[in-house]
């Protein structure tokens, strides 16, 4: 008698050295998203270059995605399968079939089945049976070889969990090429997203052809970089997407059944358009396009030719995208240009309307109308809900936290999960020292995973209005499409499987003992992964080292996964390296370098190096040093903001230019080194600009002011700054400092003048 297991994923586990989980070969396939049903049975079937893939039906998607899955394993497991239409010649054979009585889901569902003599996947629509292949091609790259594949009889039946499984991408703050974008798409294929949020137009660009306007790409699609022509930076930042352009990447998207959602931002958010055409904004004035992040003051006006100008607008994005939904925004619109604006004031007079909050959801109404009128439906950021004309049929997408969306459900309106701080990809992924650009505090491979995609508080009809999740990938500190990848992987398996498994199946020991094998399909498909959940921290306690001559050096991942192997040799860790499963203990100098594996060797994260010298101990990178108290804003910033470089980054308050050195051994300490980084302020803080702390200084151009234990202590030293007009961007300041004993902590208070340039630290050290 067959003997048949059924599976959700918790892969048989083992606890590793030093607490890790180490996963023992598991028991269920790397497949990413987890499928909602999967059966093991006895018997194996190999795929090898003669196996064909039939089509046993006669519809173009089928085709397509029979090609799709040809390419694809040919390209990642140099396995070319042949194609073959109608029935199968041989049993031996890899069917796919539309089939109306497939035994899935109506919608997105999928059947497979592998026997010792063949594979069929089957599903009732043309996203099921795309799917379904999605998952074949992942069970037929189980590891990193090439060729022929043995895969164990199995079944699956299988669908998602929610509708919208989202990724929102942000084209305007840094542009992506046509190819790029497609490289992004084909990704969220494989992973069985299907929803395709393209951010087009805000104050730092408008980047969609609008035939009736060509002043919005002429003159909106562009913007002047901040110090222009220093230092390689560009004159001009920018560039937009043709029509045509547009047609391939939503044909492109369709073809892996994935719907794009574009945004225009309305009402706020409109200084690249006012900057095109300055009769539809409030002023009448023409702005630049914005250079700065954050919030601009630049809103739409309110009269009846600006509603003209927007649905025309409409019109032609709407003839561009199919998408059920068009993105209007509606979020972070200051309305300071509306308050002071006579014509708006009248207006709001005449309609009756008490409040500019109020103004905003008259005007997102009207636009929502027209789009109803036109048979598709409006879905805006949560300020949508402020006052009392949104469409009945309009979709909210909660950003602040979760509340948002609660409000919405409970309104009866369908919501889209999409928070801020969890998941908004812009935030670091971890907080080591060559971490890339972004917003701290860190959200983690796990936090993602960990995303409780309903609220609580919901109940079972409200949480019905629950259409799904979305990640947000805002690209003020991603220039390069290196920074996109960097900042969307692996962080996309965890949506995925959030978005898609059930919830009784998510098991975070279980997704770990998967994604080897997926960080393996990546490498094949040459995509940038940040490694940040397994890079490798290298800790000892600085003091104790500095008295004693002696280190104490414990090594750990973020997530807790794989084996660690080191080096004290200078030599790169590899899979046959010295295991670490304890705490060592070193005589200095020491340089330790260390890197986790999987349990088949393969590396999960690139070596970390610390050298573990009095030199070394005694300094410590900029990105190390904590927040003085009063505010926990952090950026980590490129030198300037359009650099394609992903080295070096420099942490950063825009809020408070001080940073606490932690406590640190000062005895035989004569002197204090820091190497410093002058970089534009180009952050638009509207209401929140009164947040910025402004000291006295004593030279015209401000000081570096070293403090004693506290930022309230003695002043040790105070080292001016030089003429940001003048000299390079990297400098360095040097002081004697007086003669201490014993542990002390420095607090380091930039007193540079507000409205001129930030300035950052790349590193400190304390000299004897």
């Amino acid at each position: 008698m067959t003997r048949r297991l059924i599976l959700f994923g918790c892969a048989i586990l083992a606890l590793g050295g030093a607490g890790f989980v180490r996963a023992a070969a598991p028991p269920v396939p790397a497949l990413l998203p987890l499928p909602a049903q999967l059966h093991v049975d006895a018997g194996r079937f190999t795929v090898d270059a003669r196996t064909p893939i039939v089509l046993a039906d006669d519809a173009a998607s089928t085709r397509r995605t029979g090609a799709w899955l040809a390419g694809l394993l040919a390209h990642t497991r140099g396995l070319p399968l042949p194609l073959q239409r109608g029935a199968a010649t041989t049993a031996r054979a890899i069917v796919l079939q539309r089939d109306p009585a497939a035994p899935v889901a109506d919608r997105e569902g999928y059947a497979l089945d592998i026997t010792p003599q063949g594979i069929r996947v089957s599903a009732r629509d043309d996203a099921g049976l795309f799917y379904g292949a999605v998952t074949l091609w992942q069970l037929l790259t189980p590891d990193a070889q090439q060729g022929a594949v043995e895969l164990p009889a199995l079944s699956i039946r299988d669908q998602p969990r929610f509708a919208w499984r989202g990724l929102m991408l942000d084209s305007v703050r840094h542009f992506q090429s046509v190819a790029e974008i497609e490289r992004l798409l084909e990704q969220m294929a494989q992973h069985k997203l299907n929803t395709f949020h393209w951010h087009l137009t805000d104050d730092q660009g408008w980047r969609i052809q609008i035939k009736r306007y060509p002043e919005l790409t002429r003159i909106g699609a562009w913007r002047t970089s901040p110090d222009a022509g220093h230092d390689g930076q560009p004159s001009r930042y920018g560039g937009y997407y043709t029509q045509a352009q547009i047609r391939r990447i939503v044909a492109y998207a369709a073809a892996r059944h994935i719907t794009v959602v574009p945004e225009i931002d309305m009402p706020g958010h409109a200084q690249a358009a006012v900057a095109a055409y300055p009769r539809f904004g409030v002023t009448g004035a023409r702005p630049p396009v914005s250079v700065d992040w954050g919030i601009n003051p630049y809103l739409y006006n309110v009269d009846d030719a600006t509603f003209t100008f927007i649905e025309n607008v409409l019109d032609e994005v709407m003839a561009l995208f199919p998408s059920t939904y068009i993105h209007v925004g509606g979020d972070e619109a200051i309305k300071d240009q509306w308050q002071a604006a006579p014509a708006v004031q009248a207006k709001m007079r005449a309609l009756g309307i008490a409040s500019e909050d109020a103004l905003q959801g008259w005007f997102i109404g009207r636009i929502g109308q027209y789009l109803d009128k036109h048979g598709r439906k409006l879905v805006g950021w949560d300020e949508i809900l402020d006052g009392d004309n949104l469409p009945a049929d309009a979709t909210v997408m909660s950003w602040r936290g979760t509340d948002g969306a609660i409000k919405a459900a409970m309104m009866g309106h369908d919501v889209v999960l999409s928070p801020a701080p969890q998941l908004y990809f812009d935030h670091v992924q971890g907080d080591l020292a060559d971490e890339y650009a972004g917003r701290l505090g860190v959200e983690s491979l796990q936090s993602v995973y960990a995303f409780p995609t309903v609220p609580a508080v919901l109940g079972a009809a409200q949480a019905k209005h629950v259409l799904g999740v979305q990640a947000n990938v805002w690209t003020e500190h991603m220039p390069a499409f290196a920074h996109v990848e960097h900042a969307v992987f692996p962080r996309l398996d965890a949506l995925s499987e959030v978005a898609w498994s059930p919830a009784t199946a998510l098991n975070w020991p279980g997704f770990l003992a998967r994604l080897p094998v997926q960080l393996g399909r990546y490498r094949a498909q040459h995509v940038n992964v940040a490694d940040s959940a397994f890079a490798v921290e290298i800790v000892t306690e600085r003091n104790v080292a500095l008295a004693t001559g002696r280190a104490t050096v414990a090594l750990a991942n973020q997530a807790g996964f794989g084996v660690i192997r080191y080096t004290l040799d200078g030599s790169a860790p590899t899979a046959d390296s010295p295991r670490y499963d304890a705490p060592l203990v070193l005589q200095l100098p020491v340089t330790v370098r260390a890197a986790s594996f999987a349990a088949d060797g393969s590396a999960l994260a690139a070596p970390r190096e610390r050298v573990l010298d009095r030199a070394g101990l005694l300094g410590l990178p900029g990105g190390l040093l904590a927040n003085c108290p009063g505010s926990d804003f952090r950026l980590r910033l490129q030198p300037m903001p359009d650099a394609p470089s992903t080295q070096p980054v420099y942490a950063v308050n825009v809020f408070d230019g001080c940073q606490l050195f932690p406590a640190t051994r000062m005895d035989e300490v004569a002197a204090i080194r820091v190497d410093a980084v002058r970089l534009p302020r180009n952050f638009a803080l509207a209401h929140e600009a009164k947040l910025v702390v402004s000291r006295p200084r004593a030279t015209p151009f401000g000081e570096l002011v070293v403090h004693a234990d506290s930022c309230a202590g003695v002043v040790l030293a105070s080292m001016p700054l030089p003429d940001p007009a003048r000299g390079a961007r990297r400098f360095t300041l040097q002081a004697e400092l007086p003669a201490q004993q014993g542990e002390r902590a420095l607090c380091l208070i930039y007193t540079a003048p507000t409205d001129g340039p930030l300035y950052a630290i790349d590193r400190v050290a304390l000299e004897p």
